[in-house]
């Protein structure tokens, strides 16, 4: 099993490790998964995520592979930009979803999920070798570390350090030299509120930790900032319907079942993009045939128990779908679940059961997200 650079750091401040993706990272730590959920939707929470891909791209190609695999437009970013993508395979279904991150014309670094990372790296070299593209692929995953700050306070702590990373735009990125480090600093991140995401060296760990964790103070009770493990990360991006793959994206789901049009550019060409993206031409022909048959949907439930995946969604007695992810929310103080309804029933205020087994549990379609961060 693999060890992120934070591990030591994990086993000391007692985190409850469990595999991950083959990583062994903290499901929790000493308190519990609501009280660190809590912590970060009020205050600041730092996430190990060193487990997702990061991955090199390299040459005078790089923009035109991204297009190929990427089901959003990819030339028109800037440098210092960010942004947030669909991978499909040749049905548009989704392989994974991604974030890249364009350091110039001919350079990008590209974010994946750690579950995917080897079958993405398979994927962009079957791409480079299919066309032929001049393009370095270099997996930079285990030469760093990924680090989430995250939470309403996370700005403020951050402008200890830097007056500059504050400024930053949502989706953008700056490479800044902080002590002796070299670091891409990203506002982005995946639980709902504002915050960045740091990739260092890896080398560099402990020392980086060093300098955040004294923001703790003498009081860890009172600490502004405080470490969180996947399973609040989990309970988080919920909150804030953002899918995880392997819940609402996967292979056999359709990239356009997952109502996130921003991020598929179906009018993408070749004459204006110099590719169209793998599983383009599905898509069209699932949007020129009524569109996908489920879409994704939120509920809230009446009971407190929570909707596991797979649990059938009913209507009328009958099945309509099936839940991808399910908790109690800690924020909205509900059970909520996200879930693919038959597109003609899955209106928000439709009344739904969850067939819980001997149980049929009362719940309601609702919009997404179930939350979204107050505006500053």
């Amino acid at each position: 099993m693999l060890k992120t650079p934070m591990y030591d750091q994990h086993v000391e401040y007692k985190g409850q490790m469990v595999d991950y993706a083959g990583w062994e990272l903290p499901i929790k730590y000493e308190t519990s998964i609501r009280d660190e959920h809590i912590h970060c939707r009020t205050q600041a929470g730092m996430f190990d995520v060193s487990h997702m891909g990061r991955i090199m791209l390299k040459g005078k190609d790089a923009a035109k592979l991204l297009e190929r695999i990427c089901s959003r437009r990819i030339g028109n970013m800037q440098d210092g930009q960010c942004r947030y993508t669909l991978i499909c395979n040749e049905h548009g279904g989704v392989k994974d979803d991604a974030i890249a991150l364009r350091m110039d014309t001919s350079e990008f670094l590209f974010i994946v999920n750690g579950a995917n990372r080897t079958k993405i790296i398979e994927h962009i070299n079957a791409a480079v070798a299919d066309r032929g593209y001049k393009v370095k692929v270099e997996d930079r995953t285990e030469k760093t570390a990924m680090i989430a700050l995250q939470g309403p306070k996370a700005m403020e702590l951050i402008s200890k350090v830097s007056s500059e990373i504050p400024t930053l735009k949502r989706f953008r990125f700056l490479v800044k030299n902080l002590m002796i480090l070299k670091v891409i600093v990203s506002r982005t991140g995946y639980t709902g509120e504002d915050g960045v995401e740091v990739i260092l060296p890896a080398s560099a760990v402990p020392m980086a930790l060093k300098m955040l964790m004294k923001e703790f103070g003498s009081d860890e009770d009172q600490a502004v900032l405080k470490p969180c493990g996947l399973g609040a990360r989990d309970t988080l991006r919920l909150e804030a319907a953002m899918p995880l793959y392997g819940h609402e994206l996967g292979e056999d789901i359709n990239a356009l079942g997952l109502g996130m049009d921003f991020a598929i550019n179906l009018d993408k060409t070749t004459e204006e993009d110099g590719e169209t993206f793998i599983g383009q031409e599905a898509l069209i022909a699932t949007r020129d045939n009524g569109g996908p048959a489920q879409r994704l949907v939120g509920i809230v439930l009446d009971s407190k128990r929570t909707a596991r995946q797979d649990m059938a969604v009913m209507i009328g007695g009958q099945r309509a779908g099936q839940i991808t992810s399910g908790c109690m929310s800690p924020t909205v103080g509900k059970s909520i679940a996200m879930a693919y309804v038959d597109v003609a029933r899955s209106e928000p205020g439709t009344a739904v059961q969850i067939d819980a087994g001997r149980h049929q549990l009362d719940a309601e379609i609702v919009a997404l997200p179930f939350y979204k961060a107050p505006k500053k």
